[in-house]
């Protein structure tokens, strides 16, 4: 009996051993998934490399950093640069901060910006235009910048994430090809591994100028399609998700480990047409479908009341937005403009000029859900007047519109005013070199007001030269302005610490935590 006793106390201690065991190995797993701080994010749209001098991910990943950038009031200030300074608006004086090193460990000093400026103006032509850089002098911790005329936009051009600063001496010893895949920023995360068009996987830089992360490590995976990501999200697959698609957030708010964020933007959601194409080279062309976008509809009915009804390039509550009535839709007198261009209801009630139907091409995309939504209520409203519009979905509107002329308008969005200024907008979508301006559009007394607006330093001065602009745009109708979109964010409620911004370019961000 004593033996049996003696038995059945050592299995008892066995097993009480046995699970000590797994409760210490159990405890350090939970200790270890404490310690490790993760996030995981889907980005709408794809980056088949992370140059950041022709592409915004390293920026939105918190790879790179600008000289300048905009506070949440969207006013620019310091960020690599403390303080910058110019007499004549030619030559400016720019410190650069004394406690800046790159991933790598190398310091920051005005030659290395120097350096990486010189290769983002060879890397991205439109950059040579909008900086109007005629000399650089480098001098410590002080960059010296001469401009080719007086030009008081400047430090509004250096917060553009194409100028993100970053090592040249090692991006020369590794290459290009490994350089556009592992740029050396001085942003809070540097890359542990990137995939083309499909995902980057960052980890902290532990070195952080401005304070060490709260996140050990990001994965941000790059989607297109706007239904997958609102599941991503639902199935906690993502915790960060950007432009949902409005019809999926009333299921996003009755999860209670989900929310939405749902803010105003800079941007635009407007129609653009190519200037090269006879089919709407015409004014009167572009003003009968200027008046077929049903502006309402889109708020109400595709954006769920998630944006603003547009009557010009900027957000009308801004202070340099137009003061306009918006445009209603009114198919008569589309029809009646038509008539004036010279066009003829057949007898299948469409209009024809020369025995042609007047039959467009719209080019559409996907990352931004609502775009081929637009595309499709304005080919209903235009069938209504007689204009046959045809729809062709691509996968990467900028290269397809680039590199096609046979195209007639796109639905298209941009981010209009991302500095807290016009001039952006205008230098890059309306002058000749500008990147943005793939319509070809080339109206010389708006080409007359951007040219003053670049020389001018006084705000008032330069709001009133804005609106003159915006309304040269708007009177030949280069573009139409359909909508203002909120920018639609889901995320889980385990993300802390953090709140979308309006210019989209500070997304991950050193503060970012999760509990």
């Amino acid at each position: 009996m004593r033996n049996y006793k003696n038995i059945l106390v050592g299995m008892l201690c066995l097993v009480l051993v046995f699970m000590a065991g797994c409760s210490t190995t159990q405890n350090s797993s939970e200790k270890q998934e404490e310690k490790e701080k993760n996030v995981n994010m889907i980005f709408s749209f794809k980056a088949a490399n992370l140059d950041p001098h022709t592409g915004f991910i390293p920026i939105r990943a918190g790879l790179t950093e600008t000289l300048l950038k905009l506070d949440d009031k969207s006013n620019i200030e310091g960020w690599l640069a403390e303080r910058w300074e110019t007499t004549d608006n030619e030559k400016w004086v720019f410190e650069i901060r004394d406690d800046v090193k790159f991933q790598d460990g190398k310091k920051l000093d005005a030659e290395s910006v120097k350096q990486s400026l010189e290769r983002s103006i060879e890397a991205n032509e439109s950059l040579g235009d909008s900086l109007k850089i005629k000399s650089m002098e480098a001098d410590g911790q002080a960059l010296t910048i001469h401009t080719t005329e007086p030009y008081p936009a400047l430090p509004s051009e250096l917060v553009n994430p194409y100028t993100s600063i970053v090592n040249m001496e090692e991006a020369k010893k590794d290459g290009e090809e490994a350089f556009r895949n592992n740029p050396i920023g001085t942003g809070p995360f540097k890359v542990k591994e990137f995939k083309s068009n499909q995902f980057v996987e960052v980890e902290k830089n532990e070195d952080y100028w401005a304070g060490e992360p709260k996140l050990d490590s990001a994965k941000i995976k790059f989607n297109e399609d706007a239904n997958v990501r609102a599941l991503a999200l639902q199935s906690k697959e993502a915790d960060v998700v950007y432009n949902l698609p409005a019809e999926s957030l009333d299921t996003i708010e009755k999860d209670n480990k989900l929310r939405v964020e749902s803010i105003p933007g800079l941007r635009a959601h407007f129609v653009l047409y190519n200037s090269q194409s006879k089919n709407v080279k015409d004014l009167k062309v572009r003003q009968a479908l200027d008046l077929l976008i049903d502006r309402k509809s889109v708020v109400n009915d595709i954006m769920l009341g998630h944006g603003l009804e547009a009557n010009g390039p900027f957000n009308s509550t801004l202070p340099f937005g137009l003061d306009e009535e918006v445009s209603e839709l009114n198919v008569e007198k589309a029809k009646s403009l038509l008539t004036q261009a010279g066009y003829k209801e057949n007898a299948e009630g469409l209009m024809e000029k020369d025995g042609k139907p007047l039959t467009l091409e719209l080019v559409t995309y996907k990352a931004r859900p609502e775009l081929p939504l637009i595309a499709q209520l304005l080919q209903s409203d235009a069938s209504k007047a007689g204009i046959k519009i045809d729809i062709k979905t691509v996968e990467n509107a900028d290269t397809h519109l680039v590199e096609n002329k046979d195209w007639d308008l796109a639905t298209y969005s941009n981010n209009t005013s991302p500095r807290g200024d016009g001039s952006y907008f205008f230098n890059t979508a309306f002058t000749e070199t500008g990147a943005l301006n793939v319509g070809k559009i080339n109206i010389p007394e708006l080409n007359t007001i951007i040219e003053k607006l670049n020389r001018t330093t006084d705000l008032d001065e330069r709001t009133k030269l804005t609106q003159d602009a915006s309304k040269v745009i708007n009177k030949e109708v280069a573009h139409s302005y359909a909508v203002y979109p909120n920018i639609i964010i889901g995320m889980n409620k385990r993300i802390v610490n953090w709140e979308p911004t309006a210019e989209e370019y500070y997304i991950l961000t050193h503060n970012m935590d999760v509990k």
